[in-house]
């Protein structure tokens, strides 16, 4: 957050934002008509919503692999003009990755595959290098850099994936359900290495059915159902069960659990609501036998 000048809190400038956004695809009604939606610059945003929704389409719209019917993306606070060299700029800017891995390997090698973006932008041998060891590092693969493509795990395979998107150096990353498949440690893994990513200034936007990880871990998030049926904070737009049930998500732990909690005199009502079992367990003094 930043302060204006007479001391009020202001929201944090815009990374990416759609304004009176609308599409449809052929023979279908309208996924959106006028959807305004606002991604604060280093921020986790999370969109939820039901399959069919127009979570992915979405992130589409707002990283330039679809183009709204009407309306504006706007990045940094620019709007992006129409045309093939401001459509190539977005892409580089706003790097969307996919929910399949297998949709965007194509080389067969881990650093070849991570390259091809560098190499694409014109780029030196020497800097696409330095790119690709970067971000090799940055998603903790730089052991798999030769590695043929086809012999790597689920996990591996996404950690490559992002590792091209990376190498882009965007300013916001579009995730499409980066967790989907992953073990629960594989979840908790990537989140950390993500997290990494937002600390040092990317932006992350984020799909998922995964309402108890949106709730701990998004600053923000977008509920959809075809159609913007909410946006806020996480931990307030996801502790409502209608707006839940709108978008036929189940609901969060996190906010049952403080509840009964509470009802039961075992949490300050001035706590927040454990986010997981293991910080329920460390607030009841569980794991010591207390």
């Amino acid at each position: 957050m930043t302060t204006d000048p007479g001391g009020a809190t202001a929201a944090p400038p815009a990374a990416l934002s759609g304004h009176g956004l609308a599409f449809r695809y052929p023979d279908t009604a309208p996924v959106f008509t006028a959807l305004d939606v606002r991604i604060a610059q280093g921020s986790v945003v999370g969109v939820l919503g039901p399959n069919g929704g127009g979570k992915t389409t979405l992130l589409r719209l707002l990283s330039g692999s679809l183009t709204p019917e009407t309306g504006e993306i706007h990045v940094d606070g620019e709007r992006v003009r129409r045309g093939r060299r401001a459509l190539n700029e977005l892409r580089r800017r706003v790097q969307l990755v996919f929910q399949d891995p297998d949709d965007q390997l194509f080389s067969a090698s881990v650093s070849q595959d991570v390259s091809f973006g560098p190499m694409n932008l014109g780029l030196a041998a020497d800097a696409a290098r330095e790119r690709v060891a970067w971000a090799l590092e940055a998603l903790e693969i730089t052991d798999l850099a030769d590695q043929p493509t086809h012999l790597l795990s689920y996990g591996q395979r996404k950690r490559v994936v992002l590792a091209g998107a990376l190498a882009m150096r965007p300013s916001v990353l579009v995730l499409d359900e980066p967790t989907a498949g992953l073990d629960p440690e594989g979840v908790e893994s990537l989140v950390q290495t993500l997290e990494g990513l937002r600390a040092a200034g990317t932006t992350l936007v984020v799909s998922t059915h995964d309402v108890d990880l949106a709730y701990r871990w998004a600053d923000t998030v977008l509920l959809l159902n075809r159609g913007l049926l909410a946006s806020g904070p996480a931990r307030d737009v996801l502790a409502d069960p209608a707006l839940l049930a709108a978008a036929r998500l189940r609901p969060a732990w996190a906010p049952a659990a403080g509840r009964a909690l509470r009802a039961a005199d075992l949490l300050d009502p001035r706590a927040p609501d454990p986010a997981t079992p293991e910080e329920a367990a460390r607030l009841l003094d569980l794991d010591s036998g207390g």
